[in-house]
């Protein structure tokens, strides 16, 4: 069964998805991260930038199957356009079709009231369905950092 795991409390779903990201490559896990294509947009463009000194390898899932396959993370509003990976990040609103294929999947909640009301839907959704959830409050370890 898929392991689902909730970080919500989120200040910046975009920068902490890209320092996700990072950790998820340096240690060779194979990632897709699915949202609306707008939020995808604004992921790739911050990928390309949000470390001087690192780069985290990504195309979209409209890349030509060779990049594809050789990509670490693919950005896709389709996970039909991004097999064989081993941990799904939804950035979106939605609960993500075919999130059942992956080992890992990491759902990101901002501290938005609509994106936490969306999130506490999908939390629902998976709970229903017999999901054991493991949630990472940041907020609480900002609390603990202070």
């Amino acid at each position: 069964m898929t392991e689902i795991a909730f970080h919500f409390n989120v200040p910046d779903k975009l920068a902490y998805g890209c320092r996700l990201l990072r950790k998820a490559y340096l240690s060779g896990a194979t990632v897709a991260v699915t949202a609306e294509p707008e939020v995808l947009a604004e992921l790739d463009a911050l990928l390309w930038s949000f470390s001087a000194t690192e780069f985290v390898p990504h195309c979209t899932g409209a890349a030509s199957p060779d990049t594809l396959a050789a990509t670490p993370v693919v950005l896709a509003a389709s996970l039909a356009d991004c097999p064989g990976r081993e941990i799904l990040v939804n950035l979106g609103q939605d609960v993500p079709g075919g999130f059942e294929g992956f080992e890992r999947f990491i759902e990101l909640v901002s501290l938005h009231p609509d994106d936490v009301q969306t999130g506490r839907s999908r939390w629902k959704h998976y709970v229903a369905r017999g999901y054991a959830l493991k949630k990472h409050d940041l907020a609480s370890r900002a609390r603990g950092a202070a």
